[in-house]
């Protein structure tokens, strides 16, 4: 062995960095798949308003360690590098892939300089190199997840690299390699848990290459002890006082990670591990064959796949299973490994011991052995142990080579592997590249997954692709018939082909294979708690038939008697409430789903919801702006916060109203009904110019949008810009032919502006085609037959318009201008106006005549809450208008027009509130 350590040249480490970006530089072409969407895409630990120290609270994939659906997997120092990736290019997948790409690099340099302690300069170069390429490694690598493995491994390389400088001169012993051995072990494993392992490995170095023992003499030295004929030596004290201090460190490290998972192995399921729930003897000859299937994926890794669980593996049920054969061949080969290592002295066995201890001692957590983990086979977790294996090709590779016969073709043999293995890598590498592509060359080796067959079905529904999901999605069914997921997927996408019927009938197999409920028992233990979305799912479906909202309710309570802390069961069953018209009911459910979670902005704006249905908007204000202090760029609270504030008519909220939709339109660019909200603020600030640009852009995105057309041509008549109205008009009444207040403003326009009588005539003929009683449009159409000097028709017109609203003082008034003007004509026969005449709108009140004619602010489409909570606010709002139209001021003789006028204005105020109503708009 190379006592003092050999350094790496640059042209090693050129080789390394060259092979590697050859082999992988494909990776930066993938995207983010598989376990990437959970540890990345849905991971809020990774954005910058997460605080820092939820990354040491929660688990690698952001669940809080405490909670029992936690995986447990405590890797905040990962995270930690994926939250620097989402501070500097946030979801783009490039840099996440870059940085992986980096670190194997690192792996590489860092494994050479490892492998110089026990090979010659060749060999070490030929492990590294058959490291880097390994196709094995591809997921650990190109799939972006893997980084705790990468990360892990560095420090475990560097770990075990300054125990060895532990040792002085003369066998004394040198503290500080030893405490940053600590420091880097404790690092390794807040990386990935298999860290840990690395003081095994620092033990056998110390054991039986440093001090130079082999089995043999400890055994007779232990022997000697035993009979009372020897003490122990003074080197083999000093040995055991550094493996004391390892292992005391190595305890308090076990000590302080069972802390942190609070004492509880994750809840797995028997489709994620079927050998773990087995009984014996297939438990144990199920998990003894999957060590050959490991060592066959190093040895041939031809056939590679993301996903071993469910039925990948058939259980091993019988001692009389062909592959015990194979089980037994892998351990005697192992066997005479450890034997020749440990029982023979020299440079040989020693290194054969080192690979050995990198294959087996990192592995083991990952066997099954000592307790059970959520896979079969995980390609991934061989990244460290493939290191072992490469060292004893390379050493095997060199005592070929040495040999004259056979230098030849042992040099041709490891160019053959090094190419092909590389080749292959390049290839696998593309797989990862989209999860429609990994998971199709996933079921090219292996059909019996329904895994498999199940994410395929998802990466085609995020594609909207449902009738090809769907055909995956019911293979699934057919590869595990007992899978719960499966048939809730089948339900899912017959929902989204709108067959309900069918979706309905899968919902009801999936529930069908829930356990039955057991007094006392807890559930978790049992089934898989995503499982439980069978209830949430079904309930959705159903509560879409009216008649059926109380059996859409029982089935939320049996999922909440289940799991009293199933958190989603009580928000959707707030929302059910809201829907029935409970929202006391509901506001019952939101609290209790946020004394299960308080850091849920969704559940605070839930919340703010009921609240506004309870007629309390400062309480639905609070909470949308505590759903804002948790997610700031929560839209819906965005959104519906700014109307809220905007509806309550209080001037000094306006600023922060537009804020927040100014920081909505930013979010949601697309979005027609920010820009019309805006608009209808910069209406209310009197900014006539901003109002007109904002109404455009909503006009722009949705050309046929109702609300903002109308307000737009009402904007321009109130700011004496009728004629640019009247196109916008032609626009609106084009997609709405039978919108009446835009009627009204282009008969009074037309009239007014334009002298056209008859297209006036048309307009308001057209409104009392469409409702006769129109008080409005009929009063309008008798002022036309006045401008026309139809006095006998006029008058006719307007006994019906007093008839349909007798109350109505200026209608009254009217009638008498007219049967006065009509004895004036018959007794002077003259045919001019009086200066009082009845005339539609007087030019210079245009301007205050439409002032309270603008239509309501959003057709909302947020939730069903949020809908009918406006239409409530609609009718509040028109009751008070209504008495405040109702109230008599005396006016002045000479402001006659302008009294007649106010009065049109209030009658066009009805209208627009029952149009509110009528249309939920």
């Amino acid at each position: 062995v190379v006592e003092k350590m050999a350094d790496i040249s640059l042209k090693e480490a050129a080789l390394i960095v060259g092979v590697v970006a050859a082999c992988y530089w494909n990776s930066l072409f993938c995207g983010f798949v598989f376990d990437d969407v959970s540890a990345i895409l849905d991971n809020k630990d990774l954005h910058p308003s997460t605080p820092l120290k939820n990354l040491f609270q929660n688990d690698f994939w952001g669940t809080p360690m405490s909670e029992e659906r936690s995986h447990k997997s405590y890797r905040p120092l990962t995270v930690l590098t994926f939250r620097l990736n989402y501070l500097f290019s946030e979801l783009n997948a490039v840099s996440y892939h870059f940085l992986n790409l980096v670190f194997h690099v690192v792996v590489c340099v860092v494994f050479l300089k490892v492998c110089k302690l026990f090979l010659d300069n060749r060999s070490s170069v030929v492990a590294s190199l058959l490291f880097a390429v390994h196709p094995i490694h591809t997921e650990a690598v190109t799939g972006v997840v893997g980084r705790a493995e990468l990360l892990s491994s560095i420090f475990f390389l560097a770990a075990f690299l300054s125990y060895t400088k532990s040792k002085g001169p003369d066998n004394t012993i040198v503290w500080t390699p030893i405490a940053v051995t600590v420091f880097l072990v404790a690092v390794a494993t807040l990386c990935k848990e298999q860290g840990i392992t690395v003081v095994g490995i620092c033990c056998v170095y110390e054991v039986f290459i440093a001090q130079g023992y082999t089995l043999p003499v400890l055994l007779d030295t232990a022997v000697q002890i035993l009979r009372g004929k020897g003490s122990i030596p003074f080197s083999m004290l000093q040995t055991l006082l550094k493996l004391i201090v390892l292992m005391f460190s190595t305890l308090l490290l076990v000590v302080v990670r069972v802390q942190v998972i609070q004492s509880q192995l994750p809840v797995f399921t028997r489709f994620d591990n079927p050998a773990a729930v087995s009984p014996s003897p297939a438990r144990q000859l199920t998990f003894n064959y999957l060590l050959p299937v490991n060592a066959w994926l190093l040895l041939n890794p031809s056939e590679l796949c993301c996903d071993w669980t469910m039925g990948t593996i058939p259980l091993v049920e019988s001692l009389l299973d062909v592959r015990n054969v194979a089980t037994l061949t892998f351990f005697c080969f192992l066997g005479s490994l450890i034997v020749f290592s440990l029982r023979y002295p020299g440079d040989s066995s020693k290194t054969v011991l080192m690979g050995l201890c990198l294959i087996v001692l990192p592995f083991i957590p990952a066997s099954n052995l000592f307790f059970p983990v959520g896979f079969v086979v995980a390609e991934r977790v061989l990244y460290v142990p493939s290191m072992g294996f490469c060292i004893l090709v390379a050493h095997g590779w060199k005592k070929l080579s040495n040999k004259s016969v056979l230098r030849k073709i042992s040099w041709v043999c490891l160019a053959v592997v090094l190419f092909t293995h590389a080749l292959k890598t390049l290839h696998r590498n593309w797989d990862w590249e989209s999860e429609y592509t990994l998971f199709m060359s996933a079921l090219k080796v292996n059909k019996n997954n329904a895994k498999l067959w199940n994410n395929v079905g998802h990466a085609l529904e995020n594609e909207k692709n449902f009738e090809r999901a769907l055909q995956f999605f019911i293979q699934a069914t057919q590869v595990q018939p007992d899978d719960i997921g499966a048939h809730m997927n089948v339900g899912r996408t017959y929902k989204n082909l709108n067959k309900t019927k069918e979706a309905e009938e899968s919902y009801m197999i999936a529930k069908s294979l829930m356990p039955q409920i057991i007094p006392g028992k807890k559930y978790a233990a049992r089934v898989a708690p995503n499982h439980l979305n069978v209830y949430i799912n079904l309930a959705n479906l159903i509560r879409a038939n009216e008649s059926r909202l109380e059996e859409a309710d029982q089935l939320y309570r049996q999922a909440i008697s289940m799991r009293p802390d199933f958190k989603q069961a009580y928000i959707s069953r707030g929302e059910l409430l809201l829907k029935m018209n409970k929202p006391l009911k509901a506001k019952e459910a939101y609290l209790r789903a946020l004394e299960l979670d308080r850091t849920n902005a969704d559940l605070w704006y839930n919340l703010a919801i009921v609240y506004i249905e309870l007629k309390d908007p400062t309480e639905a204000l609070k909470n949308f702006n505590r759903a804002l202090e948790l997610n700031p760029t929560h839209k819906l609270a965005l959104f519906n916060s700014a109307l809220l504030m905007q509806e309550s008519g209080d001037a000094r909220l306006r600023p922060e109203a537009k804020q927040r939709l100014l920081h909505y339109v930013k979010e949601e660019p697309q979005d027609a009904n920010g820009y019309f909200n805006l608009g209808m603020l910069a209406m209310d600030d009197k900014k006539d110019m901003e109002a007109e640009a904002w109404m455009k852009k909503a006009i722009r995105l949705q050309p046929n949008f109702r609300s903002a057309l109308f307000n737009l041509a009402l904007l321009y008549s109130q700011t004496a810009k009728e004629l640019m109205a009247l196109p916008v008009l032609e626009d609106l009444l084009r997609y709405y032919p039978d919108h009446t207040k835009g009627l009204i403003l282009k008969g009074d326009i037309l009239m007014n502006q334009k002298k056209d009588i008859v297209g006036a005539k048309m307009c308001f003929e057209k409104i009392l085609e469409l409702d006769p009683n129109n008080v409005q449009g009929k009063h309008n159409l008798c002022v036309v037959y006045f401008e026309e000097r139809d006095l006998i028709k006029a008058e006719k017109c307007l006994v019906e318009t007093l008839a349909l609203a007798p109350h109505e003082e200026y209608i009254q008034r009217h009638l008498n201008i007219v049967r006065s003007k009509i004895a004036s004509v018959s007794a002077t026969e003259q045919s001019s106006l009086p200066a009082d005449g009845t005339a539609t709108v007087a030019t210079e009140e245009k301007k205050n005549s439409f002032q309270n004619l603008k239509e309501v602010k959003t057709e909302q489409k947020i939730t069903q809450a949020t809908v009918d909570n406006n239409k409530g606010h609609s009718k509040n709002k028109k009751r008070t208008e209504k008495n405040n139209m109702n109230k008599e001021t005396p006016k002045k003789s000479t402001k006659e027009i302008k009294d007649i006028e106010k009065k049109r204005v209030a009658a066009l105020k009805r209208l627009e509130e029952i149009e509110r109503i009528l249309n939920g708009e």
